[in-house]
């Protein structure tokens, strides 16, 4: 975890809790005050609702009985099983639970030292990039006596119901909590990269071979520390909360606490007669309720497994609201599956570890083109560019790529009535491999990857891209629409992930003595062919010089072949427009590269926009003699340098 913590409203811990010791008196939490205010944006209490203190609760109260377990939690009368199922995801990580609660033991009631008590507890959310710690005071909000939200199954533990105040607090009241993704919950508490997948559009309940790869991503994804939850979405027209005949219960999410192969069948001495079951477990917050089908608690099937493997599977026979399925089962019976990857940046780790880059950005309007940054997806033609655009590079030859779109939580803003999240998505293009300046027409550019838009706090992708120069374009799917994000890229190597700001080279005192370009030309060279035999098995190995003014760039090598696909950009600001483009190729020897040939480009702003093919010559003018091969390449020339 970061060293540094932002706190929120500028509340500290320590500070507070040491101005109650002295003042022996509990703390009272000003900015969340225990009043319907704290409870209520929009509906009125069902009834007087009453804050009380553990200790008037209980007689010898606790943050944590006995550790903490995914089995401590039950939701109470608000719709936020999404929270209480990331919470039970939370238990299971000792690490990540720890980041949430610090210094524990210290927040711990200590009833040999009552005098130490001062009613105030601290938790840490990951909030849009930083860690936030959030105080908050003991009064809970109760009815008869009894916890009306979040609570343990052990009367006397009280760390659950604390955990949600505090995010209650986050978010404005207990009722912002009612309804959300158990996805955002667990970013939030772990700074997790969420990835959704529609199991219903993904045909994961009929396809196999699709079960077996989501089904190894899970289990790879659970035995590195990731948390994931799942749900059944209600069909237009149904309610939620409805159970089905299985005893699932619709719109409603469940946690995943483990992710296993299960064989049955005995073991002989050199090998296995058994059969290879995948199995997930799962977890219903209101901690009763379960799968009534296959492989439920009381189903036949469990007696072809061994008391020994029950055991390690920590099989329990109790309404606990703990379940097990197999996969097959999960991926019929279940629509939606929230997986959060702890992505490893650490460099020393046995796993993979990746290179991440995080930047802060808003999409914001503005009247005039080249300043509005708010322009939509990219059905929208005119204004698309007039996105903020970050740029990057695929070191490698190949590179797995994820990227993480955040947009800031809008919990906050449902007492305005804008609490729903905007769609969101981006675009990816692989552009000119020297490009420092934003787009501002699509031409040479490939459009390589296009995430989902949908109307979630996060939208995940998952690439390999080619080696070059791409840019990243996050959007709102509608235009004018302005609101901030965070955006987070992963690469296996360093990616160099900038903002683009400069729609062109800046005029400065230097341009006067050196001149300032007048044109801006883009080339893209697509292939060649009929190239001259280099070794005797009638190949070459090929690859493209690029040179303009002062500047030469170099394509990678295709191996052994006479018709190389290059697909190579370029863009260049030119100063001299009289001076040509070069494009040579040339063949790679171990010793001395061997030159094959040149085209020659005036790159005026007439030339066709069509590809050309152009045949190679020698070294010298346009008009040099031909050598064999021709070269396939598309021009597009400009005097207005913000036309590319």
């Amino acid at each position: 975890m970061s060293a540094s913590v932002k706190f929120f409203r500028d509340q500290k811990y320590q500070e507070l809790k040491g101005q109650c010791l002295q003042q022996r008196q509990l703390f009272e939490d000003p900015e969340f005050p225990a009043s319907n205010e704290s409870l209520f944006y929009q509906s009125a209490p069902p009834r007087t609702v009453e804050w009380k203190r553990p200790k008037d609760l209980c007689e010898d109260p606790h943050l944590f009985v006995n550790g903490i377990s995914s089995h401590d939690l039950h939701q109470g009368i608000l719709g936020n099983c999404w929270f209480v199922a990331a919470c039970s995801c939370l238990a299971l990580r000792k690490t990540l639970w720890q980041q949430v609660i610090p210094d524990f033991s210290e927040q711990e009631w200590d009833p040999k030292n009552p005098e130490k008590y001062a009613g105030i507890f601290r938790f840490r959310f990951w909030c849009f990039g930083e860690w936030t710690e959030v105080v908050v005071d003991d009064l809970l909000p109760t009815m008869d006596g009894k916890l009306i939200y979040c609570h343990s199954n052990v009367r006397n533990e009280f760390w659950s119901a604390l955990l949600e105040k505090a995010y209650a607090k986050l978010a404005g009241s207990y009722e912002a909590l009612d309804g959300g993704s158990a996805a955002d919950a667990i970013v939030d508490f772990t700074g997790a990269v969420a990835e959704s997948v529609d199991l219903a559009r993904g045909k994961y309940g009929e396809l196999i071979s699709e079960q077996m790869k989501l089904f190894e991503d899970l289990l790879k994804v659970h035995r590195r520390g990731g948390l994931i939850s799942c749900y059944i979405t209600a069909s237009s027209g149904s309610s939620s909360e409805v159970e089905t005949q299985m005893g699932l219960v619709v719109g409603h999410a469940y946690s995943v606490t483990a992710v296993r192969k299960l064989r049955l069948g005995e073991r002989l001495m050199f090998s296995f007669k058994a059969e290879k079951l995948f199995m997930i477990r799962l977890r219903n917050p209101w901690g009763k309720r379960e799968w009534n089908g296959p492989w439920s608690d009381n189903s036949e099937e469990w007696k072809k497994v061994s008391n020994a493997e029950r055991k390690s599977l920590g099989l329990t026979l109790e309404n606990d609201g703990e379940f097990w399925m197999t996969f097959e089962d999960w991926c019929k019976n279940f629509t939606d599956v929230d997986i959060c990857r702890i992505v490893n940046t650490s460099y020393f780790s046995i796993h993979k570890t990746w290179e991440k880059k995080m930047m802060h950005g808003a999409w914001a309007k503005n009247s005039e083109p080249l300043l509005n940054r708010s322009g939509g997806c990219f059905d929208n033609k005119e204004t698309f560019l007039q996105n903020p655009q970050y740029i990057f590079d695929v070191k490698k030859t190949e590179d797995k790529v994820l990227v993480s779109l955040q947009q800031e939580d809008r919990r906050k803003y449902k007492k305005e009535g804008r609490g729903d999240s905007i769609p969101i998505g981006f675009e990816i293009l692989k552009v000119e491999d020297n490009r420092s300046y934003r787009l501002h027409k699509l031409t040479v550019q490939e459009r390589v990857a296009t995430s989902p838009y949908i109307s979630t706090r996060t939208v995940f992708l998952k690439r390999i891209l080619k080696q070059g120069r791409y840019v990243l374009i996050p959007t709102t799917y509608h235009p004018g629409i302005t609101t901030k994000f965070i955006l987070r890229l992963f690469t296996d190597v360093p990616s160099r992930l900038r903002e683009l700001k400069a729609d062109k080279p800046k005029m400065t005192c230097w341009s006067l003595l050196r001149g300032y370009p007048r044109r801006v030309t883009q080339v893209k060279i697509q292939s060649a062919e009929g190239l001259q035999k280099q070794d005797r098995s009638g190949g070459a190995d090929p690859y493209v010089l690029v040179r303009c003014e002062n500047q030469t760039l170099r394509s990678p090598v295709q191996n052994d072949t006479t018709s190389p696909i290059f697909n190579m950009q370029v863009i260049f600001y030119r100063k001299n427009i009289d001076s040509p483009i070069i494009i040579q190729v040339w063949n790679s020897n171990v010793v001395c590269d061997q030159f094959l040939g040149q085209a020659v480009l005036a790159a005026s702003p007439s030339d066709p926009a069509e590809p050309q093919t152009l045949q190679l010559r020698g070294r010298g003018s346009r008009e040099a003699a031909e050598v064999p091969g021709h070269i396939t390449v598309k021009v597009y020339s400009s005097d207005d340098l913000v036309g590319l």
